[in-house]
């Protein structure tokens, strides 16, 4: 099944509900991504641009964007972006079938 990278940020509403009452969102990111099939690798918090990160197994584009959307049209976050990743097995089949790709830059 495809990978994914989430980064996620939280509006200032759900960090006071969240210090109001603490929870584990790790157990939530869960059932969401088990409900299409998938499988959460993990959960982390951070400091800088985002505030934490999530590595999901998906079994398609489709039902990782259901998850995606769900949660985005929760109102609990700022910001959701994910990123689909690619195992090294398909970045050299992709980089095989780009040197059969006739690319030709604007202009040239």
């Amino acid at each position: 099944m495809p990978l994914y990278l989430s980064r996620f940020s939280y509006t200032p509403e759900t960090w006071g509900r969240l210090i109001g009452h603490p929870e584990d969102r790790a157990k939530a990111a869960q059932s969401y991504i088990e409900s299409v099939g998938g499988k959460l690798h993990g959960f982390w918090y951070a400091f800088g641009t985002h505030d934490g990160y999530n590595l999901w197994e998906a079994p398609d584009n489709v039902s990782m964007a259901a998850v995606a959307l769900a949660i985005s049209g929760g109102g609990a976050l700022s910001s959701f972006e994910t990123t689909v990743l690619l195992t090294v097995d398909e970045t050299l089949d992709a980089l095989r079938t780009a040197g059969q790709v006739r690319y030709r830059a604007p202009g040239t």
